[in-house]
């Protein structure tokens, strides 16, 4: 019997259209929440690689479809135990992908209205211009869950007031855009996102590439230097705790639905 799926095209995750002289970027896999999936974070490479390669874009908008940004981490992967070192694996694919954001020479603006967990957070704070629109809310969860935000901490840190930092990393409670904004995560909270969106691109378009890709280099440096300085550490910390018998209970009780042991029910 013939498989109907042979010679099937595989089901992207990322979509991406040029308009304007933008490459608008969606994460586009709402099954399982626009998580990071090792298929999506590839795509999304590839898109971003294809941006930079082309002189007829000037920058990339990273936006989603569905009610979600991105969940962060694909925990029903995560929390499987295949053979090697998986969670070293994937927080130095995701570091590596924080990295092509910071450091692609166009600048990137991410346009948010939907709900933005975990990892997610991160990829809003590796966009140098973050627009939030009314349905987004924001939360760093990993404390929940006995993880830490450790990779994403080199992208989300230098974006938050340290009050902020320390309430958000360690409460895991949800924010809205107004707050997100107060807090640095965002660049703006906006009643309509892409009217928004809009007046930021009008005011890149009316920028050379040169000083685009220069001030970049300036206000950027900081974080590139982190990510360099900081990466070994950061991917130890989250390897040895997705390894522990504490974050593999936060992740099965996530996936079940059910309070950790930790939590009252």
């Amino acid at each position: 019997m013939t498989d109907p799926r042979a010679g099937a095209t595989p089901e992207r995750l990322v979509t991406v259209k040029r308009r304007d002289g933008f490459a608008h970027v969606a994460l586009d896999s709402p099954h399982n929440r626009n998580a990071l999936s090792d298929g999506l974070v590839s795509e999304l490479h590839r898109a971003f690689a294809d941006a930079e390669a082309d002189p007829g874009v000037r920058g990339v908008v990273l936006t989603h479809t569905g009610g979600t940004f991105c969940a962060g981490a694909d925990l029903s992967a995560a929390s499987t135990s295949p053979v090697g070192d998986p969670a070293t694996a994937r927080a130095n694919q995701l570091i590596d992908l924080l990295r092509v954001l910071v450091t692609l020479e166009k600048p990137v603006i991410g346009r948010i209205d939907g709900h933005v967990r975990a990892g997610g957070i991160g990829l809003v704070a590796a966009c140098d211009i973050a627009i939030a629109g009314p349905r987004s809310s924001f939360a760093l969860t990993e404390s929940r869950l006995g993880l830490a935000a450790a990779v994403i901490s080199v992208t989300v840190l230098p974006r938050l007031t340290s009050r902020a930092a320390a309430d958000l990393f360690l409460t895991g409670r949800t924010i809205g855009p107004a707050e997100a904004e107060r807090a640095g995560l965002v660049t703006r909270a906006a009643d309509d996102v892409d009217a928004a969106v809009s007046d930021v691109l009008a005011d890149l378009s009316g920028c050379s590439p040169q000083g685009l890709r220069e001030s970049k280099l300036l206000v950027n440096h900081w974080l590139v230097a982190a990510l360099t300085r900081d990466r070994e550490r950061l991917v130890d910390q989250s390897a040895r705790l997705f390894g522990s018998d504490e974050a593999h209970e936060g992740m099965r009780s996530f996936l079940e639905r059910r309070p950790p042991r930790w939590a009252p029910p």
